[in-house]
């Protein structure tokens, strides 16, 4: 007696792995967007172009779900009256939107599946992988079919060995999002750490080594698919997330030294980074206190989610120079939580090396909004002088006035810094009140790990 007929449009892993289940009790046809004859030869199915697909009764689509409404639309018009209609797809709400839309007005059976296992799970050193489908579980919903064709299939997967769960749409990608999406996800995150064996490793962490390699020896784009297509799942990771951050931050000290509060700053000593905080903490009557000088934002936001810090400041915008694009690149990066936000004139001076005279200069460096702040009054007093930023830790004005004094920069170099970096650095004032306004502002952000 001869087989019944089963297409499978889709011939990758997936495609491949039905192939093998059905051979055995079908006549198997096969179609992919790739020529693969010779796959297909192997494991004795026929490939075929996409028209005769459609001469059997029943076709499975198993392919990416991010092509499925495509290959549905490239082969609807080949689908004839009375035809079953299935997907294989890891998500179940977007093939239902897809079926819905392009295929209800055709007279034909509509099933949506998902097989809840791949290639990896049913490997058997035998080639048989039927042996390993018993008590492995499949999805299964009627969408619009006859029931003599949705009892036909749904008898066929238990007769397998599957256990059949019938759930709609919407619940499975409930259900999906965290029982598959979140060991997808975190078998993805293991594998940007690169996790590998150790000597040492335990039961536990082989079964995180083996997530990590199920998952990850499926495509990106499946990976992606999973993510992207099931409508959960955004709110999965989210929640992911909210605890990873929630765990680590328990782990951290609530206090680096119980003596005192460490405060880390964007700028050195001397800095008006350094003028703020001790403004800040005599306004709030905070004495206790030790600074640590970290020169930049994006240093303090580190050393607070590091939990090496207790609070960080850093200056976030200013009345002339406007935002302080540092700051913002570094707060896209960590998370906060700010404590106040407050101001303080600055005002800057020109200094150099002792004896150093100002027609011996030739640059003038500082940060980028020193710079901004003293444009109109540089110009106009210096216009010889080329402007510089500082790069790294010399971006902060007391650190490059240290350097210069150091004998680090070239006594050619002046430095646009806070007054009190003369005495501290032993440098010559060249000039004083160089901002373009006297009401120069600048905000501050006094800030603590979220």
């Amino acid at each position: 007696m001869r087989k019944k007929k089963v297409s499978i449009i889709g011939f990758g892993r997936f495609g491949q792995l039905l192939a093998k289940i059905f051979s055995k009790d079908f006549e198997v046809q096969v179609f992919d967007v790739k020529n693969k004859k010779e796959t297909a030869k192997k494991l004795g199915v026929n490939f075929v172009n996409l028209e005769k697909i459609f001469k059997a009764p029943t076709i499975f689509y198993a392919v990416p779900i991010s092509k499925l409404k495509e290959a549905i639309k490239n082969s609807k018009k080949y689908i004839k009256d009375n035809q079953t209609i299935l997907d294989v797809c890891s998500v179940k709400v977007y093939p239902k939107q897809v079926f819905e839309k392009e295929l209800i007005e055709k007279k034909v059976n509509l099933i949506l599946t998902h097989p809840m296992f791949g290639p990896d799970s049913v490997k058997n050193t035998k080639g048989n992988v039927r042996e390993n489908l018993k008590g492995l579980k499949l999805v299964i919903y009627n969408l619009s079919s006859q029931k003599k064709a949705y009892n036909f299939w749904k008898k066929y997967f238990q007769k397998l060995g599957l256990k059949t769960v019938e759930i709609p749409p919407e619940k499975h990608d409930k259900f999906a999002a965290f029982s598959q999406g979140v060991t997808h996800y975190i078998g993805r995150v293991l594998e940007d750490m690169k996790l590998k064996p150790t000597p040492i490793d335990t039961i536990g962490f082989e079964t995180l080594l083996k997530i990590k390699k199920q998952t990850c020896n499926d495509t990106w784009q499946l990976f992606s698919d999973l993510q992207t297509f099931n409508p959960f799942t955004k709110k999965m990771r989210i929640r992911l997330e909210k605890s990873s951050i929630k765990i680590y931050n328990k782990l951290l000290p609530k206090r680096i030294d119980p003596k005192y509060i460490i405060i880390g700053i964007q700028g050195g000593e001397g800095s008006f980074n350094e003028e703020a905080c001790r403004f800040y903490c005599r306004e709030h009557g905070i004495k206790n206190f030790k600074i640590k000088y970290l020169y930049t934002s994006n240093n303090v936001l580190k050393k607070i989610h590091q939990g090496e810090i207790d609070f960080g400041q850093f200056a976030l915008q200013n009345s002339v120079g406007g935002t302080v694009k540092e700051t913002i690149d570094a707060l896209s990066q960590y998370n906060c939580k700010i404590v106040k936000e407050f101001q303080i004139i600055v005002s800057h001076c020109l200094l150099a090396r002792k004896g150093v005279k100002i027609n011996q200069i030739k640059k003038i460096i500082s940060h980028p909004q020193a710079l901004a702040q003293c444009k109109s009054t540089l110009a106009k007093k210096y216009p010889d002088k080329k402007l510089i930023s500082g790069k790294k830790n010399l971006i902060d004005q007391a650190q490059a006035s240290r350097y210069l004094s150091e004998g680090k920069l070239p006594k050619s170099i002046a430095v646009l810094a806070p007054k009190i970096c003369a005495q501290l650095y032993n440098l010559d004032i060249l000039a004083e009140g160089l901002q373009d306004r006297k009401d120069n502002y600048t905000s501050f952000l006094f800030v603590k790990r979220r």
